[in-house]
């Protein structure tokens, strides 16, 4: 028993096998040669003889129980000799139930063991998302915004998706409405839950801008590498005195994304360089 995908990939999951399925499916779904049973979402589970089961995100809606026993079933069919195509969004169900994973990248049916194939469309996800958003201009809206006016942030520049481990940049343009002796425009970036993960301006930068009249507008970039986990993250940015006498101030002024091409947990992504040493085994204690 298999589960046969046709023209123009041609490929088969075997039986007692079972496949994993992410990201578009529709395509691979309509090559499937007729045969298997396929269960949708809310289908009524039916374990009857098939040449194969193609369970299209049938977990999805089921608790932590029936997916457990969702699971044992499946297990079992497999060790019959039925094959399985599992289609699903969930990364962690698919890494923990298939032997292999399938993903379409354009026209092009790509494929690999667990880990690879999840590594490898991720970091196509992440790519994707970036050149889909690159050139977007970041809208400003503001939890708070306060300050005395003698200033006006006009523009944040900064793609609204970022990629952990490259470099980004943010360029802050205020306009002066009147002048000011020493200004400094810095930035902050938070976490969705409001933790401060890095804040930085010029004056702590050793930059002078000052001092500036009126009608005077300033853009000042910040660049560095995009040391971030994967989350959503938002950036606040001001204009204030030396003092801290904001002249604007912009809380959580745009929301940022960062993506990446595998799971790091926390905030920073240190990126870990591991090595590991093994000494020879103890000799056995014999008791006398």
């Amino acid at each position: 028993m298999a589960i046969v995908i046709g023209d123009p990939w041609n490929v088969e999951v075997p039986g007692g096998a079972i496949a994993g399925l992410i990201g578009e499916s529709e395509a691979v779904l309509a090559r499937v040669a007729p045969g298997p049973r396929h269960l949708r979402i809310a289908d009524p589970l039916d374990w009857s003889p098939a040449p194969g089961f193609i369970l299209d995100h049938v977990f999805a809606l089921r608790d932590s129980v029936a997916r457990a026993k969702l699971r044992m079933e499946v297990e079992r069919l497999r060790r019959q000799g039925s094959a399985f195509l599992i289609v699903s969004q969930e990364q962690d169900l698919l890494a923990g139930l298939c032997d292999g994973i399938w993903w379409l990248d354009g026209d092009e049916l790509r494929s690999g063991d667990p880990r690879d194939a999840l590594e490898s469309y991720n970091k196509d996800c992440a790519r994707r998302l970036a050149e889909s958003m690159s050139g977007s201009r970041q809208e400003l809206a503001p939890s708070l915004r306060r300050g005395d006016g003698r200033a006006r942030i006009v523009a944040v520049e900064t793609p609204a998706v970022w990629r952990s481990g490259e470099a980004v940049s943010v360029v802050v343009r205020a306009r002066f409405d009147a002048a000011a002796e020493d200004p400094v425009i810095g930035i902050m970036i938070r976490t969705r839950i409001g933790f401060e993960v890095y804040g930085t301006n010029t004056e702590l930068e050793g930059i002078r801008l000052g001092p500036v009249v009126a009608g005077t507008e300033v853009g000042v970039k910040f660049e560095f590498l995009c040391a971030l986990c994967p989350q959503e993250y938002t950036l606040t940015v001001a204009s204030h005195d030396p003092d801290g006498v904001w002249h604007d101030w912009l809380e959580d002024a745009v929301a940022l994304t960062v993506v990446g091409t595998r799971y790091t947990a926390g905030v920073a992504d240190l990126r870990a360089k591991v090595s590991y040493q093994r000494s020879a085994a103890s000799p056995v204690l014999q008791q006398v």
